[in-house]
């Protein structure tokens, strides 16, 4: 892992109705009954520019981004964020969370768009100084459940959400061949599971980081359930 610090950082990767941000905020809670400190956050945005960012390409009413305008405004933001938000986090040896980090561009703009998916992680590679996760937990989530759950009620897809499902698929496809290269790295689960179920996985693996990292606070309560890994 290169340039990496003190604190502990994780990923939270999937397509677009796995479920992410749920799993994030209860991990994040679960930290902080812990008495550890925890910085939740998300791409694209983070940081103001980010959040700009953010608007410019997933709002509809900008008229048509291509695949390599898309590409490099991910990489724009992840910079950034990457660079004000989640290394001076680490430095003070926080729990950084994010919701999408480098794996999302290299899924939905390395497969999705065909931009090739080496030459979107380099890219990334090159706007984050090569800082990468502690782990990275994958949901996977099937694009027809994807898009019951992000339609459900008043919801409105965004750009990447309303694309096709071939698309979805082949994002899907790209999160689990990331995975597979480096299971080490990925904790894989299915989103269809329950979400206190989930919950309690992804704990369990994240203490397991944490007592290896010698930053779990002595005395804390033991983790429920039980270590999740492989594909579904």
């Amino acid at each position: 892992m290169n340039k990496q610090s003190a604190g502990l950082f994780i990923a939270f990767e999937g397509g677009d109705g796995a479920g992410k941000s749920t799993q994030a905020a209860r991990l994040a809670e679960a930290l902080e009954s812990r008495g550890l400190t925890v910085l939740r956050t998300r791409e694209p945005g983070g940081t103001p520019i980010g959040e700009k960012l953010r608007s410019l390409v997933l709002d509809h009413g900008h008229g048509h981004i291509d695949a390599h305008t898309e590409a490099l405004i991910f990489a724009a933001s992840r910079a950034a964020h990457a660079g004000q938000v989640i290394r001076p986090a680490l430095e003070r040896g926080d729990i950084v969370l994010t919701d999408r980090y480098i794996d999302s561009s290299v899924a939905y703009q390395g497969a999705g768009r065909d931009l090739g998916m080496d030459a979107v992680r380099s890219l990334n590679e090159w706007a984050t100084s090569g800082l990468q996760p502690h782990l990275t937990v994958l949901l996977d989530v099937e694009p027809e459940v994807g898009r019951t759950r992000r339609t459900a009620g008043d919801a409105t897809e965004d750009r990447l959400e309303s694309e096709a499902d071939e698309f979805h698929a082949r994002i899907r496809d790209a999160f689990l061949d990331l995975a597979a290269a480096r299971p080490a790295s990925y904790l894989v689960l299915p989103a269809r599971l329950p979400v206190n179920d989930l919950a309690a996985m992804i704990l369990d693996r994240v203490v397991g980081l944490l007592e290896a990292h010698g930053n779990e606070p002595a005395g804390a309560a033991p983790a429920a359930g039980a270590h999740g890994g492989g594909t579904p």
